[in-house]
């Protein structure tokens, strides 16, 4: 009985090797692709002009930012937006422009005059926030 259960292990161990050799490379799992998708939720500040901002990215990186130099009233207008990490570290910044579309919004975020981002919002919250989809774009 001792060898025949010597022999079952040897046999499942032979099994497991030549099974993990015989995996093509092409063929080993990988992690997910990260989906080019955010969110972000702009909310009016205190200070007139100014947005509070809760951003995610492709459900993998998130945190808070703050958008200045807008209008005073609505959501529509331009800004400048710098992004944080959830730990407090910068993440990015942009030149944010929101134009009112009927009852959405078209969003762009650009570095240097040069599309970085496009999303599209709508009010939520009887107008208080701002909710946006978006996605990194080429051009």
């Amino acid at each position: 009985m001792r060898y025949f259960k010597r022999t079952l292990v040897s046999i499942a161990m032979s099994i497991a090797l030549f099974a993990a050799s015989s995996v093509p490379e092409n063929a080993q799992s990988e992690e997910p692709k990260a989906v080019n998708i955010g969110f972000v939720l702009y909310t009016k500040s205190r200070t007139p002009g100014t947005l509070t901002a809760r951003w995610n990215y492709a459900n993998h990186y998130f945190g808070p930012g703050l958008a200045t130099g807008g209008p005073d009233e609505g959501f529509a207008g331009n800004y400048h937006v710098r992004y944080f990490y959830e730990n407090g570290k910068f993440s990015d910044e942009y030149d944010l422009k929101v134009k009112q579309n009927g009852s959405f919004f078209d969003v762009t975020w650009l570095v240097d005059g040069v599309v970085q981002a496009r999303g599209v919002g709508m009010l939520i919250e009887e107008g208080a926030a701002l909710a946006v989809g978006w996605r990194r774009v080429d051009d």
